[in-house]
């Protein structure tokens, strides 16, 4: 039996305003250094966590989006938007930023890390983790 836990990420809320987007950032962060496998999903307003070009001067808080660009250096490259949500908020996998991974088993060719994917598939990635933590 494995002890290497599949962990599940769930973010639900826009990247400022509140502690939520960066806390699970942080916490995705810390687990995958522990070689636990790490991935994440953004539903509702957490899908504009990973929009490209955010510019957080008019609200004097840290932009800290350009953290997600290290995401495939720590072998999290799972990472999972629902079609839906962004749907409903007008964007498109346009407006998504371009995160990847270098893929050691294809001579380390860089993989996108994003997968765009319709809710009820969403629903069914879930419940194969072992652990679904929601932010």
């Amino acid at each position: 039996m494995s002890d290497v836990k599949k962990f599940m990420y769930l973010n639900r809320r826009a990247p400022y305003g509140t502690v939520y987007a960066l806390e699970s950032l942080e916490v995705v962060l810390i687990a995958a250094a522990f070689e636990q496998e790490v991935c994440l999903a953004f539903v509702d307003d957490g899908v504009y966590q990973i929009i490209e070009g955010q510019n957080t001067d008019g609200i004097g808080m840290k932009n800290f989006s350009k953290t997600y660009h290290a995401l495939g250096d720590y072998d999290i490259n799972k990472l999972y938007v629902s079609a839906e949500s962004l749907s409903e908020r007008g964007l498109s996998g346009d407006d998504i930023m371009s995160l990847v991974y270098e893929d050691e088993e294809d001579d380390w060719a860089e993989k996108p890390s994003i997968k765009i994917v319709p809710n009820a598939e969403l629903t069914k990635i879930m419940s194969n983790q072992d652990v679904v933590l929601s932010f």
